[in-house]
């Protein structure tokens, strides 16, 4: 995981002093950590600090993230270790890793996801509202309607998630989230021993809505 193009960003801070629970929380494209942080807030109102990474550009990489591996770098690699850094910040404060929630929106919940998947780390739960994983490379096949026109891609992770408790929770007929890589996510992150949650949203929308607010709630 290397600094680049997130490399300098700064972290937001909000919460309790004496709290018992971080949550690190990865804005959308177009969004800020101050957005984001206001959705901690609703989450876990009370016994909660929340930490928030800010995108250079307010955009973890410029495309869709079911483009190929190559058209996202090197912007997810900075957005990764964006992540590390901020979950370091949280574990500097005496936050044990089993009481670090990391949680996204859009963009971000496909960081947060692929984060999970990529480092193996023995978080408290991760939440994604209206995203997928990533991939670690591209797969053979050629684009792919139920993809949004996109190639396949491979998820190589060779992490455990025992246990790890995950949400995903997405409009049926997302305009940027596939529900095929939603279903897809789920089965990798199950394979990975994640103990996967799914909620499919009815209809067309990308956002973050009264069922997701609900369940993570009660994760947390």
């Amino acid at each position: 995981m290397t600094p680049g193009p997130h490399g300098e960003g700064r972290i937001h801070r909000r919460g309790e002093a004496g709290a018992d629970t971080a949550l690190v929380l990865l804005h959308g494209r177009g969004g800020s950590a101050a957005d984001i942080l206001d959705l901690g807030a609703a989450l876990k109102p009370a016994g909660a600090a929340f930490f928030a990474p800010e995108a250079a550009g307010r955009s973890w990489w410029p495309t869709s993230f079911l483009a190929p591996i190559d058209a996202l770098e090197p912007w997810l690699g900075s957005a990764l270790a964006a992540v590390d850094r901020t979950i370091e910040v949280a574990r500097e404060e005496g936050f044990a890793e089993d009481r670090i929630c990391l949680i996204g929106f859009s963009q971000g919940a496909c960081l947060a996801l692929e984060y999970a998947a990529r480092s193996g780390r023995r978080l408290w739960a991760v939440g994604g509202f209206a995203g997928g994983l990533v991939g670690t490379a591209d797969a053979p096949g050629e684009p792919s309607e139920a993809l949004y026109g996109h190639i396949p891609k491979r998820f190589d992770y060779g992490t455990a998630l025992s246990g790890l408790p995950i949400y995903l929770g997405c409009h049926a007929r997302d305009p940027h989230i596939p529900m095929a890589r939603v279903r897809e996510s789920e089965t990798v992150l199950s394979h990975l021993g994640a103990d996967c949650r799914v909620a499919t949203h009815p209809g067309a929308g990308h956002s973050v809505t009264a069922e997701d607010i609900t369940t993570m709630r009660g994760l947390l």
